[in-house]
């Protein structure tokens, strides 16, 4: 298991790569152009710049997360096909300079959904919290404003101005969208772009919808094992793979995390893993908590002990932590509690080798 830390970019992150290098056995970083729009080629020259950096600091540079898909090929209309063809650019330039795996999502609108951004725990901590009723009564027009007053100046990924401009018309666009279309459209999109990465020796590893159910109305294709299995049914290849989120998935109650990882770890299917915890309600409301088992719904010592059995030697990172100490970070995506949650997942992980002896490693 390589652990890896994602990082936002210099100017563009409060965290610097300096500060990752003080956490242990962290080896890689997460990366990406956050300021290419969606559907735009990815130059040479920006990609070798910012992998050069990383290298610079001892690290490598091996998973990009992510290059967003531009909504017209999500909606299959006909300009998706020069989009797709970019995309394809981009990952022959990504694999020349060693790229080895792409996350990427393919939900509408929004990559990503909650109601409050730093809501607070018993401890005075704060974490992101997703209130369901508040989803179902209030538009997405009131979510998009409150997150934009909240966001403390932070950029938010998967919340691009630009893309989030037009609410009603991305929402109209969407309005005769259906769950089988969308996955037909994803299919459109991973037969083009597969080949390519297979030929650059790139794993196209998608993350699942979050939350994994339908909101405002729309489709949501990536939410449990039977979508799971169905999407990796598109093309049988190593290129065509997942990005397990315990906290995306671990979300709802009926997904089994741990058995997840088995039944596709297994078939080494996972290219990537985010472990968190999150913390169900039963209204279907969740906040985010510390990774620690006993702190929220999802068995992080399983999913770990899970990973070990599997043989798992792909890429793993801490995803979203509490707001610590005062620091001020962009929502989830703060130093200290990543940096406890990497530390907890590597005791577990530690414990397991030490018990029934080192796994083959990258």
């Amino acid at each position: 298991m390589e652990m890896t830390f994602r990082w936002y970019g210099r100017g563009n992150d409060t965290i610097t790569l300096d500060m990752i290098r003080q956490i242990p056995g962290v080896k890689g970083i997460v990366w990406s152009l956050h300021d290419i729009p969606a559907g735009d080629v990815w130059t040479q020259e920006r990609i070798v710049d910012e992998v050069n950096y990383i290298k610079s600091k001892g690290f490598d540079a091996d998973v990009v997360e992510s290059v967003n898909i531009h909504e017209s090929i999500k909606l299959g209309i006909p300009a998706r096909d020069q989009y797709i063809e970019n995309y394809k650019e981009t990952l022959r330039i990504l694999g020349a300079n060693g790229i080895k795996v792409v996350c990427y999502n393919f939900m509408p609108v929004f990559d990503w959904l909650r109601t409050e951004l730093y809501k607070e725990m018993p401890d005075g901590s704060t974490a992101m919290y997703f209130e369901k009723s508040k989803v179902e009564n209030q538009t997405a027009e009131s979510i998009v404003k409150e997150f934009e007053d909240n966001a403390k100046g932070m950029t938010l990924p998967g919340w691009e101005p630009e893309r989030l401009a037009d609410l009603k018309g991305l929402f109209a666009a969407y309005a005769d969208i259906t769950e089988d279309d969308l996955f037909d459209n994803l299919a459109y999109f991973l037969q083009a772009v597969v080949p390519v990465a297979e030929e650059v020796g790139i794993k196209m590893a998608i993350h699942p919808d979050d939350p994994p159910w339908p909101i405002f109305g729309l489709p949501r294709i990536v939410r449990d094992e039977e979508h799971l299995e169905k999407l990796l049914n598109i093309i049988d290849s190593p290129s065509n793979s997942l990005t397990i989120c315990t906290g995306s998935l671990g979300s709802s109650a009926g997904n089994n995390l741990p058995e997840l990882v088995r039944k596709f770890g297994s078939r080494g299917r996972i290219a990537f893993i985010h472990v968190r915890n999150v913390k169900r309600f039963e209204d279907g409301s969740f906040i985010e908590s510390s990774h620690r088992t006993q702190d929220g719904s999802v068995d992080i010592v399983d999913v770990v002990r899970a990973l070990y059995e599997v043989g798992f030697t792909g890429y793993c990172r801490p995803d979203h932590g509490r707001h610590l100490w005062n620091e001020v970070s962009r929502p989830g995506y703060g130093l200290y509690d990543r940096a406890l949650g990497i530390m907890y997942l590597w005791g577990i992980w530690d414990t397991l080798v030490d018990e029934h002896g080192a796994i083959a490693t990258k």
